[in-house]
């Protein structure tokens, strides 16, 4: 699931979700601090998607994205 305060809340799989996360740094001026080192925006994502759930794309904006499990409805 990512969280996107202008779009509200969409349930993507995790191939959409890197892609979505790859298109944000791909936009932003300069990566953080933390992620300078790898050398693509994809590398980027990858990292992010291993070891957080939020980035801010600038000061008082930041996007979210979260894990979910889809259970088929039993019956």
């Amino acid at each position: 699931m990512v969280l996107e305060p202008s779009r509200g809340e969409r349930i993507l799989t995790a191939a959409e979700t890197l892609a979505w996360l790859t298109a944000q740094l791909a936009e932003l001026e300069e990566p953080p601090a933390d992620l300078r080192t790898l050398s693509s925006d994809r590398e980027r994502a990858e990292r992010l998607l291993e070891t957080a759930c939020e980035l801010e794309l600038e000061p008082g904006l930041a996007i979210q994205w979260y894990a979910v499990r889809l259970e088929p409805p039993a019956g």
